[in-house]
């Protein structure tokens, strides 16, 4: 059965790749979209698409009312994505969620309410199935080599830094890791930050350049050897099988999850 979709951030790079796979995939259904840009234009003229008109609004409140969506897909900025969340999962709207910046607080209250208005929300810092693997073999081998540093790469737009990503590959590798290990040596940091940020004993180095889409390199070193676990997202359309999968199984969770990971078999 088809799926009732808004899309909020719909002008966005992300937003408009996931409107042009609904509209062209015609899986499910494109009630409505939401953005700060571009308010009363057609959407569709402006991605150049042949489908019928569907105009931007400015209030994702009234647009939930007007459209009643099964799902509200979000992939907007980090400094509103936590009322836009809250407007959703209150007007008990399945969701889906791509925006970073999203802390481990927000995670909790974020799942109080989501069961109390009986919806699912699945939050995701990374869509490319292929970023979600390097994640999981990052973790399994955090089993065997304790020594790792995370580099992350994305395009000179990314607000946020370190990327959703990083923060959540170090978590699995955190919680893999058999031991944790001290290392008594003193740094000089010449200019500080050189050594990138310290998530719990675990580098995580940033590059935002033009050019780029995300990567993400994660490296272990062991005497007398390295292992480098590497993805490259080269453009967003790479997101797009994750952002499907997500939509077929919303409806299957329970409350919030975190990580795309979880909805693999």
């Amino acid at each position: 059965m088809k799926k009732r979709v808004l899309v909020n951030g719909a002008c966005g790079r992300m937003g408009q790749e996931v409107v042009k796979t609904i509209v062209l995939e015609r899986d499910d259904l494109l009630v409505g979209v939401c953005d700060q840009v571009n308010i009363g234009r057609n959407l569709m003229d402006l991605l150049g698409l042949e489908a019928e008109e569907l105009i931007i609004k400015g209030d994702l409140r009234q647009l939930i009312e007007e459209t009643r969506p099964d799902v509200i897909i979000d992939f907007t900025t980090p400094t509103v994505v936590m009322d836009n969340i809250r407007i959703g999962l209150a007007s008990g709207v399945d969701m889906i969620v791509g925006t970073t910046g999203i802390t481990e607080v927000d995670l909790e209250s974020i799942d109080k309410l989501a069961r109390e208005n009986k919806a699912n929300i699945l939050i995701a810092p990374n869509f490319a199935l292929g970023a979600v693997l390097m994640m999981r073999f990052a973790a399994e081998a955090a089993k065997y080599i304790y020594d790792v540093e995370i580099i992350e790469l994305h395009h000179d737009q990314k607000l946020d830094s370190p990327s959703g990503t990083a923060i959540k590959t170090a978590e699995l590798i955190k919680q893999n890791r058999k031991e944790m290990r001290v290392i008594e040596q003193e740094e000089i940091e010449k200019i500080t930050g050189a050594r990138g940020a310290d998530a719990e004993g675990i580098k995580i180095h940033s590059v935002r350049l033009p050019g780029l889409v995300a990567h993400q390199e994660v490296i272990f070193g062991a005497e007398g050897q390295s292992l480098s676990i590497r993805h490259d997202s080269y453009n967003r359309k790479s997101f797009m099988p994750g952002v499907k999968l997500a939509l077929d199984k919303i409806d299957q969770i329970s409350g919030l999850v975190y990580g795309l990971e979880h909805l693999l078999a």
